[in-house]
């Protein structure tokens, strides 16, 4: 696991409430192996003056195993790159899945248009999510896999923030009957080919503004 100066935004002495549940959560993370919350890589990180610009970040997705994820930064927020497996897909269109949905078709705007779609990405086998609640900005954790008991009941798989319960699918969408009001947001981004990700930028041709989504 990477340091807490390369995972946690500072903002200029003492740290915030974001912060400290940025923190807890990661430790949390640790703690609990049933998690599986895959650690920030280091060579994916962009530099340091590539951060503080809130600039692009390129990713190569092709070191990210199916059903794995990894966790990189861009403006100094958690943005989550899930691979996702064929049996995963077919849960993200399950009515076992729709069904438990607040808002399945992903009509609020917590997306670029591009990504307006079941698997709500650019690639349905590629998740990138903002990886804040949107509830109260803490930071859930990864449970990729189905259980009947963990992290609660007939779980299906995706995320669960621990502060208050929300929950989230492994497409980011958020569970009825939840404190989280929204979907998990999808920053803006494109395939520079078929194994890279630009993280910042959208589509050639296609302009949207990340300020834009309605919670974050």
């Amino acid at each position: 696991m990477a340091n807490s100066a390369s995972t946690t935004a500072t903002h200029g002495g003492e740290p915030t409430r974001r912060d400290f549940l940025f923190i807890a959560t990661a430790t949390v993370a640790t703690v609990g192996a049933v998690a599986t919350l895959v650690p920030l890589i280091d060579q994916m990180n962009p530099d340091a003056s590539t951060l503080a610009a809130g600039g692009p970040v390129d990713v190569d997705v092709s070191k990210i195993g199916e059903g794995s994820q990894i966790v990189v930064r861009w403006r100094e927020r958690p943005i989550w790159i899930y691979h996702r497996s064929k049996q995963t897909l077919d849960m993200l269109q399950n009515t076992k899945d729709t069904s438990l949905l607040s808002d399945p078709d992903s009509k609020a705007m917590q997306q670029p248009p591009y990504a307006q779609n079941w698997h709500r990405s650019v690639k349905p086998e590629y998740g990138v999510l903002v990886g804040i609640c949107t509830h109260l900005g803490c930071i859930p954790l990864f449970f990729p896999n189905p259980s009947a008991t963990t992290p609660v009941a007939n779980w299906i798989g995706g995320y669960f923030c621990p502060c208050h319960g929300s929950k989230y699918d492994a497409a980011g969408r958020v569970y009825s009957g939840v404190p989280a009001p929204y979907n998990l947001p999808v920053p803006p981004y494109h395939f520079l080919n078929d194994t890279t990700i630009r993280i910042g930028e959208d589509p050639p041709n296609n302009a949207w503004n990340f300020d834009s989504i309605l919670q974050l």
